[in-house]
C-alpha cells in the first residue's frame, strides 16, 4: 500500500490516522508518509521514496539509524529476552555511565518515556519538599502529563486547547515567558515559600530551538538555591547533544534533578529521571514518594543506550557542531535570498530556522513566525526527498551519519524552493 492509502485506512482505527497528533501533519496542510525502514541519515517511506532525515526520531538517533553498535548490542539483548519485569545488569551499567558523563545524577530511576520522567521528576519534587506549585516556561513541552499542558509547546502548540485536563490540575502551575528571570523571581517573591520546584528546557526545543539569554539559567539556580525549591533540566531532549553532557555541562550550571529520553535508549523506549541523592531517597521503596513500571529498566533499550553513550564517547562533537553551524548558516541564507526573512538558533547539533525578521527569544515571538511560508517550503523540500518536522514548533537535527554529500543535496533542494 502507499501512504496515501495507509493514512485513510488509519483514519479508520486510529484518532486522526496516528499515534501521536503532530505526525498527523496539519500544521503544514499535508498529509504523512509511512516510513517502512531507515538507515545512517536516511528513511525510506513504504513506496521506496529516499529521505534524508532532519529529525531522527525527534532527536534521539545522534548516530544516525541503525548504527551497528547499537543495533548489534539490542540484537543481542532480544535473545536474551525482551523484558523481565524484574533487576537487570544492563540498568546498573547503564546508570553507571550516565552518572559518570552526568555527575549531578548522584542516583537515577529508569522509566518508560520522557513523559513518565517528567512528571515522575515533579511528583519528587512536591514530596521533597512539602510544597504544592511549580514553575514552568511557556512553549516548554515537557511531555503530556496534566500538570504540564499549560503554555505548552511542541505539538500542543497546534492544537488548540486541551479538554480533558482540569482546571484544578494546573491551577498549581505557575508560568513565565522563557528567558523572562523577573517575572519568575515575581512568582517567587509572590508565593515562594510553597514553589516545589522551576522545571525549564536548558536549551528549548519545543517552540523551534530557543538559547538561553546570559545568566538566565544561572538566575534561576540562585532563586532555587534561596527559597528552597527544586531546579529541574528537563534534558529530554539537549541530553547528550548539545554535548557529551548535556546542557548542563555546556552552560556550567547545575541542576538538583535532571530528565532524560530517547537516546539512552538508542531511540528505543525510555526516560529516566535522577539528581541529588538526598533528593532521590525521597523515592519508594527507600522514602514515601511512589513509581513504578514493569517496563522500567528494560534490558534492550537497556542495552542499546549502553552502546550509545560508548559509541557517542569516541565521537567528535565540535567538529560535528562546526559542520552544524556552516550548514544551517548557508540554508538560511539560501532562503532568505529569495525575499523570505529568516532568523537562524543553532546550537550543538541542532537549530532552527524561523521565519521572522526578528530573533526568537521566547514563545511569543515563535508564534509570530511565518506559518504558511513553512508550510510551502516543508512541503517542497519533502517533494525533493528533505525530511523536515512537520511544524515550526521543532528543531531540526545533524546527525554523525550525516555525510557533506546529504548537506549539499539538502542546499541544492532549498535553491529550488519558490515562493
Amino acid at each position: 500500500m502507499n501512504s496515501k492509502d495507509l493514512y485513510a485506512k488509519a483514519q479508520t482505527l486510529m484518532p486522526g490516522g496516528v499515534n501521536s497528533p503532530l505526525r498527523a501533519c496539519k500544521y503544514v496542510h499535508s498529509e504523512p508518509v509511512f516510513i517502512e525502514n531507515a538507515k545512517g541519515a536516511y528513511l525510506y517511506d513504504v513506496e521506496g521514496r529516499k529521505y534524508i532525515d532532519y529529525v531522527f526520531s525527534w532527536g534521539p538517533q545522534i548516530l544516525g539509524h541503525q548504527d551497528p553498535a547499537v543495533s548489534a548490542a539490542a540484537h543481542k539483548a532480544i535473545d536474551a529476552g525482551s523484558s523481565y519485569g524484574a533487576p537487570c545488569l544492563g540498568e546498573v551499567t547503564l546508570a553507571e555511565e550516565i552518572q559518570k558523563l552526568m555527575p549531578s545524577m548522584e542516583m537515577m530511576r529508569m522509566v518508560s518515556s520522557g513523559t513518565e520522567a517528567t512528571m515522575s521528576a515533579l511528583r519528587l519534587a512536591r514530596g521533597y519538599t512539602g510544597r504544592k506549585k511549580f514553575v514552568k516556561f511557556i512553549g516548554n513541552y515537557h511531555g503530556h502529563a496534566d500538570a504540564f499542558l499549560a503554555a505548552a509547546g511542541s505539538a500542543a502548540a497546534t492544537v488548540p486547547g486541551t479538554p480533558g485536563v482540569p482546571e484544578e490540575v494546573t491551577r498549581h502551575t505557575l508560568l513565565a515567558q522563557y528567558n523572562d528571570l523577573d517575572a519568575v523571581k515575581a512568582h517567587f517573591e509572590a508565593d515562594g515559600g510553597d514553589i516545589a520546584c522551576v522545571i525549564v528546557e536548558p536549551a528549548a526545543g519545543n517552540m523551534g530551538l530557543v538559547l538561553p539569554k546570559d545568566g538566565f539559567l544561572k538566575g534561576l539556580r540562585d532563586l532555587c538555591t534561596e527559597y528552597g525549591a527544586v531546579l529541574i533540566f528537563d534534558e529530554v531532549i539537549t541530553g547528550f547533544r548539545l554535548s557529551l553532557g548535556g546542557a548542563q555541562a555546556r552552560y556550567g550550571i547545575t541542576p538538583d534533578l535532571t530528565t532524560l529520553g530517547k537516546i539512552i535508549g538508542g531511540g528505543f523506549p525510555v526516560g529516566c529521571y535522577g539528581g541529588k541523592r538526598e533528593i532521590m531517597e525521597h523515592m519508594a521503596p527507600v522514602g514515601g514518594v511512589f513509581q513504578a513500571g514493569t517496563l522500567s529498566g528494560n534490558p534492550v533499550a537497556m542495552a542499546a543506550g549502553l552502546a550509545t553513550l560508548k559509541r557517542l564517547q569516541e565521537c567528535d562533537y565540535d567538529v560535528l557542531e562546526a559542520r552544524t553551524k556552516a550548514f544551517a548558516e548557508e540554508l538560511a541564507s539560501i532562503v532568505a535570498s529569495k525575499g523570505k526573512p529568516t532568523f537562524l538558533n543553532q546550537v550543538g547539533s541542532a537549530f532552527t530556522m524561523y521565519f521572522s525578521d526578528k530573533p526568537v527569544t521566547n514563545m511569543i515571538e515563535s508564534g509570530q513566525c511565518d506559518a504558511d511560508t513553512f508550510a510551502s517550503y516543508w512541503q517542497q523540500m519533502m517533494a525533493q526527498g528533505i525530511y523536515l518536522a512537520p511544524a515550526g514548533f521543532e528543531c531540526a537535527f545533524t546527525s554523525f551519519a550525516h555525510t557533506d554529500e546529504d548537506f549539499e543535496k539538502t542546499l541544492e533542494a532549498a535553491k529550488q524552493v519558490k515562493f
